[in-house]
């Protein structure tokens, strides 16, 4: 099961981990990996690249994680758009994902 994690503080949300595979098809044709997998590194890919933002990033296989190390309100709405993408998608395929809010260390 793919697991993603919110984490939000003070200022709304500072980052996500996803670690895990869906399990529903072969490596390479498991169109639920795939969805996640895009979607994060578009989200991780705006938010370093194009905002700008000093973070953390960190990804291999089975893992992904985003954490922003300065103040999070730019990326708000990035960051909000794809918790309700990846919980849309954990409402069709209940079995393969699970999203789950937690708050930041420093809330």
């Amino acid at each position: 099961m793919i697991e993603v994690e919110f984490y939000s503080g003070i200022n709304g949300l500072c980052g996500f981990m996803v670690t895990g595979h869906s399990m529903q098809n072969e490596d390479g044709e498991d169109i639920i990996c795939s969805f996640v997998s895009s979607a994060c590194l578009m989200t991780a890919n705006t938010i370093t690249d194009v905002i700008g933002l000093d973070a953390d990033a960190q990804s291999e296989s089975g893992r992904m994680k985003l954490m922003i190390l300065e103040n999070a309100t730019r990326a708000q709405d990035i960051l909000k758009g794809l918790r309700l993408h990846l919980t849309e998608l954990e409402k069709d395929y209940p079995e393969n994902i699970k999203v789950i809010n937690r708050r930041c260390n420093n809330a």
